[in-house]
């Protein structure tokens, strides 16, 4: 492993962001027009608007079982081509959806496709570096790719003003195929012919069950999953906690933009640190923390009224330490996944998502007019998370290595 990518540095970061900031681009970039969507095809905006991220969210997650085998079968660009065609296609479709069930079919279809991004990126990373250089270059590809998540609301804020929801669709279509050309452009094959493996279900299999083997992926990936299902509820009830607790839907970009961007420094700071302090010393004392600022979350918004700055702090302390676990835990889970990639990035990613956005989905929908179940979610994962890395590392935690 010679821990450098096959273009320079300062390009292949930032495609890489890109690629990865396409699944992101496609969920909240939705946030401010999920009333509206509701409401322009006849649904519930509480209880069924959410589905809209669902509906993509797992398509997102189930994707990823299929192109785990193909990538590691046929390489990196054929599948990530094919998969950014079918985004693009998608979302175009969705933008033409005229009732609620078509566009669920067009949302999950395109998250079907563009979990290709997911399971190509990882593998890429892969391909090129290990061990902390891996986690490195992880946290400086997340840092950009937050840029996304600070603005995509804003963006989805400033379409309406313009025009339709449809239109949202749309532009999402377009950063498919930019990114669609700059890929096949400038990035060449990093899986080499030799280290290709047979597309067969027995191989497949085997992949899986190698995945699953292992302590370090099978342990990191459920930690990572439950802190996933945080994130899913926090996407789902950051809009009616704006609207309905806060009073306040009109600042809800920019409040997403403080939580985002605290991640993306944390990422930042990962990056420049991980080398010398190690990722599990790093994620571990991040869910510490994290139990600590939802758990207050949690105590301030039981006892009254709660202020939307203690809200809007809080909630950036816990997105912080979130990317500096989760970037961390899936480099961890990876770490002894050189062989395949593509399938055990694929596998992860897929429990990681798929049962994520359930449980993120059940967030939202236990909604009650607080931010309670919010809070909740982020403190369970945070207990959970290192109570899962306790066991992985057979009691051994903060250690630097």
């Amino acid at each position: 492993m010679q821990d450098s990518p096959p273009i320079r540095l300062v390009e292949f970061v930032p495609l890489i962001a890109a690629l990865m900031s396409l699944g992101a681009l496609g969920i909240d970039t939705m946030l401010p027009a999920l009333p509206d969507i509701a409401r322009r095809l006849g649904v519930d905006a509480i209880r069924q608007g959410p589905l809209i991220l669902t509906a993509f969210v797992i398509g997102l997650g189930i994707g990823q079982l299929i192109h785990g085998p193909l990538t590691d079968r046929f390489g990196r660009r054929p599948v990530l081509i094919v998969g950014l065609i079918g985004y693009i296609v998608g979302n175009l479709l969705a933008g033409l959806a005229g009732s609620f069930t078509l566009l669920l079919i067009a949302r999950f279809a395109s998250g079907l496709a563009i979990a290709s991004s997911r399971v190509v990126t990882i593998a890429l990373i892969r391909d090129c570096f290990s061990g902390r250089a891996m986690a490195q270059v992880t946290s400086l590809a997340f840092m950009v790719f937050m840029a996304v998540p600070i603005v995509a609301p804003s963006i989805g804020q400033g379409i309406l003003l313009v025009g339709s929801w449809r239109l949202i669709f749309e532009v999402i279509a377009g950063g498919g195929l930019l990114c669609l050309i700059w890929f096949a452009a400038r990035m060449p094959e990093t899986l080499k012919p030799e280290n290709r493996l047979p597309l067969s279900i027995r191989a497949t299999l085997a992949g899986w069950r190698e995945t699953a083997a292992d302590r370090y992926s099978l342990g990191y990936t459920i930690a990572a999953m439950i802190c996933q299902g945080a994130i899913f509820g926090y996407l789902s009830s950051i809009q009616p906690i704006m609207a309905q607790v806060f009073r306040q839907p009109a600042w809800l970009g920019g409040v997403f933009a403080a939580s985002a961007g605290t991640m993306a420094a944390a990422n930042l700071l990962n990056s420049r640190i991980v080398m010398r302090v190690g990722m599990r010393r790093i994620s571990q004392i991040a869910l510490v923390v994290m139990i600590v600022s939802s758990g207050t979350g949690l105590i301030v918004g039981r006892l009254g009224d709660e202020p939307l700055l203690v809200f809007v702090v809080v909630q950036a302390i816990t997105m912080a330490c979130f990317g500096l676990a989760t970037s961390n835990m899936s480099a961890m889970a990876m770490e002894n996944m050189g062989g395949i990639a593509g399938t055990a990035s694929s596998v992860q990613g897929f429990f990681g998502i798929t049962f994520g956005a359930v449980i993120g989905w059940l967030i939202g929908w236990s909604f009650d007019g607080t931010t309670g179940p919010m809070h909740t979610g982020f403190l369970v994962a945070g207990v959970a998370g290192l109570t899962i890395a306790a066991i992985v590392e057979r009691g051994r935690l903060f250690r630097p290595s």
